[in-house]
């Protein structure tokens, strides 16, 4: 399902025009990648957070070169689903039938 799905879905369903859905959705992309980029982290009740993960300085390794390279400490961006949005996906039906296949 792409942005645009998710667009018309809303629309459909509320019966808002298209353009306006898509204005609140962009708004609602720009607001958290603000947010977080500013180092607040997002919790929405019931669907999950928007956190900033820490990831610690650690030495990786160039194969082509056989060098050793040193990666600082950084952030980045994680979601982490609400328990309510997890159960519903593990006792769908459609997606147990996906996963049998």
């Amino acid at each position: 399902m792409t942005k645009a799905d998710v667009i018309t879905q809303i629309a459909e369903k509320t019966g808002i025009d298209k353009a306006d859905v898509s204005h609140t959705v962009e708004a609602f992309f720009n607001i958290v990648k603000s947010s977080m980029a500013s180092g607040e982290n997002i919790y929405i009740r019931g669907f999950g957070s928007f956190v900033n993960k820490k990831r610690k300085k650690k030495i990786a390794r160039n194969i082509s070169r056989n060098t050793a390279i040193v990666i600082d400490e950084h952030y980045v961006p994680s979601f982490k689903p609400a328990k309510i949005f997890v159960n519903r996906i593990k006792n769908s039906e459609k997606v147990k039938q996906l996963a049998e296949k």
